[in-house]
């Protein structure tokens, strides 16, 4: 009975220090949009129960051109590419805890922030700030935090 109990223990110690290993474990996940595969960062980094997205510009994937419009359009772009790296780790945006904004024209915050409500409605904490210049030649560049 003591063998049975101290193997028992054993196994339970053992499935313990797995599951904090596991907590910790970072996994890096490479784009699941076929152009961006060689790109030298990861679209996502998780690490526990959060999920880090590397910034998205206002590209549009599929024809790997900055879409036009200015930053009205770039806005709605950078977060349906949100989206869709969510989407693709089985989250939403509802999922987004943190957004840092990069702007590279801090009068048109204004008109960013209006496109970024409407897709944002629970208010996630955010950082927002200009850039002299972005990836792309980008007007703006947003990266999130995502809770699981």
């Amino acid at each position: 009975m003591k063998r049975i109990l101290l193997l028992f223990g054993l196994f339970f110690m053992i499935v313990v220090q797995s599951c904090k290993e596991k907590e910790s474990e970072i996994i890096f996940h490479k784009s699941h949009e076929p152009t961006r595969s060689n790109t030298p960062f990861s679209d996502a980094v998780e690490m526990g129960d959060f999920l880090f997205l590397a910034g998205q510009i206002g590209r549009d994937h599929k024809k790997g051109t900055l879409v036009e419009g200015g930053i009205t359009a770039e806005t709605k772009q950078v977060i349906e590419n949100i989206k869709a790296v969510l989407e693709h780790h089985n989250l939403s945006l509802d999922n987004v805890v943190k957004c840092t904004v990069i702007l590279k024209d801090i009068t048109e915050f204004s008109a960013f922030n209006s496109v970024y409500t409407q897709y944002f409605t629970k208010k996630p904490a955010r950082t927002t700030f200009a850039a002299a210049g972005l990836a792309g030649g980008a007007s703006i560049e947003i990266e999130v935090i995502a809770a699981k």
